[in-house]
């Protein structure tokens, strides 16, 4: 009951990259990057068990960015002329590849990371990719000229991953979809179903990672526009309580996020997010109890999973860890609260 997990990523050691930022240049190449990333995966596993994290992840220590970790295997794709590009609905600007040509994997993308991972943890492992609405909205596109076919071709190899990450012993996987916040009439239309496309046939738990993105100051700042209350959620949790996704996690610490709002995912297994990612603060375990207790008035206990709003990637490592101790210990306290 209350099991914990965390959205996905974790900043990675200086010595792996340069620190406290997103698209970190790597510090290393060849063998000496890939032993590099080894370790700090391992590290990070070690870390995330001792904090009481039940369901641990590679931390994406081998990724620098969760979109463009996965999109570098795959073909049909211009990295060497990027263009500038409105992401998010225009909230910022980032240079991005092109599209090219039709869309096929060049190979395995995580299966490197993934065994490692399996190897060296007893605890359930949850593997993240990219959703494929996430992957249109950050890539230009030159060939297919139609976002919902564009998705539907991402969709399929993001299930040739899928399927291959299960076989490799991985428990959950989840798919990152920050655009389903951004494009709510599009997650009804097309979204869901390309979604659900990249999930079909995996016989493993699950998850879609839907929260309002990284503490960056562009995020923060859209936040800070959306009013009192960030009502997006009323929108999709509907659609998403209709659909055959396991889990739904999204953020809740720090957010105008109205609770009640849970109430719509009835059926699903709701991660909710304790852990503030947009702040260097870290959290005590009763604050992280309490947002905790807050939601069970909505989701059932078996239902609830303490995790952190969004991936920890640009934080410094020690508050990192801090917020992962912070994110055990609470969960604990609303076990023993709870009797359980």
């Amino acid at each position: 009951m209350l099991r914990t997990t965390i959205a996905g990523s974790l900043p990675k050691p200086e010595w792996l990259a340069e620190p406290n930022k997103l698209w970190a240049p790597w510090k290393g190449t060849g063998e000496t990057l890939a032993a590099a990333k080894r370790d700090a995966t391992l590290l990070w596993l070690k870390r995330q068990e001792d904090a009481g994290i039940d369901i641990v992840t590679d931390g994406e220590q081998s990724r620098q960015h969760f979109v463009h970790g996965f999109l570098e295997r795959v073909e049909g794709i211009d990295f060497d002329n990027k263009v500038e590009m409105g992401i998010r609905n225009d909230r910022y600007k980032a240079m991005v590849p092109t599209v090219t040509g039709a869309l096929r994997l060049s190979g395995r993308v995580h299966e490197t990371e993934a065994r490692l991972a399996r190897a060296h943890t007893g605890n359930k492992l949850k593997f993240t990719l990219p959703g494929p609405m996430t992957l249109v909205d950050t890539i230009a596109d030159q060939y297919y000229g139609d976002k919902v076919a564009l998705a539907m071709a991402f969709a399929d190899l993001l299930n040739q991953e899928a399927r291959a990450l299960e076989a490799d012993g991985v428990d959950t996987i989840q798919f990152d979809e920050p655009a389903f916040n951004v494009y709510m009439n599009e997650v009804a239309t097309w979204g869901i179903q390309a979604l659900e496309r990249a999930a079909a046939g995996l016989q493993c738990t699950t998850a879609v990672h839907i929260c309002y993105g990284y503490g960056i100051q562009a995020n923060i700042d859209w936040k800070n526009s959306l009013g009192t209350e960030w009502s997006q959620y009323e929108q999709t949790f509907p659609v998403l309580a209709a659909s055959s996704i396991n889990q739904v996690s999204l953020e809740c610490r720090n957010a105008r996020v109205p609770l009640r709002l849970l109430k719509l995912l009835e059926g699903k297994d709701v991660l909710v997010g304790v852990i503030d990612v947009a702040t260097e603060v870290v959290e005590t375990p009763e604050q992280v109890a309490a947002v905790i207790e807050a939601a069970l008035a909505y989701v059932p206990a078996d239902r609830l999973f303490p995790c952190t709003n969004c991936g920890l990637a640009p934080m410094p490592v020690d508050v990192a860890a801090a917020k992962l101790v912070a994110l055990g210990q609470g969960a604990e306290l609303a076990r023993k609260r709870l009797g359980a």
